[in-house]
């Protein structure tokens, strides 16, 4: 049941049909897994409930479906043309030096040889700096250890977007 303080966006989203609510779900995560799970969830009842659903799948995903989820994001400082979501969240580095972005794609590839994947930060609110000291820090952890940091940092994402999923009125 729907009440005054659920959120259209909520709302409109619990009564899409199945397609379009799983393709809605993974324009927020790419992870098949994650996006199927949350919509057998439907109706939520507030947008903490749809919040907490994707906390805890988030937390059951195996090492496939996270880098499935990871396959759906570009490198720190390259989003990919025509993508306002990551060009929106990585916003930390568009006014970035021509030096720092050259070292971010050093350590983008760094990294990715390191660990397989692309480097993965909530980078919603973070300047290029702190996104550069982040992948310094974070090259030296163990795979086990990145793969539980990716995991959070996924979920933060996961947040961002829902939220704006469920805030968003219907145009």
């Amino acid at each position: 049941m729907t009440t005054t303080s659920t959120p259209p966006g909520l709302v409109r989203f619990n009564v899409l049909e199945e397609h379009a609510a799983l393709a809605a779900l993974l324009e927020a995560c790419a992870s098949t897994a994650w996006a199927r799970r949350l919509l057998a969830a439907r109706p939520y009842a507030g947008p903490e409930d749809l919040y907490a659903a994707s906390d805890s799948v988030m937390a059951e995903l195996t090492a496939d479906d996270l880098a499935e989820a990871m396959a759906g994001h570009p490198p720190i400082g390259r989003p990919k043309p025509g993508d306002p979501t990551s060009s929106r969240e990585q916003r930390g580095m568009a006014g970035a030096s021509e030096e720092l972005r050259a070292e971010m794609l050093e350590l983008n590839l760094a990294y990715q040889e390191r660990f397989g994947h692309v480097f993965l930060i909530c980078a919603t609110g973070r300047t290029g700096e702190q996104m550069r000291d982040a992948v310094k820090e974070r090259i030296g952890n163990s795979p086990e250890q990145e793969r539980e940091i990716v995991r959070a940092e996924l979920g933060k994402i996961n947040r961002i977007r829902l939220g704006n999923l469920v805030q968003e009125e219907q145009a």
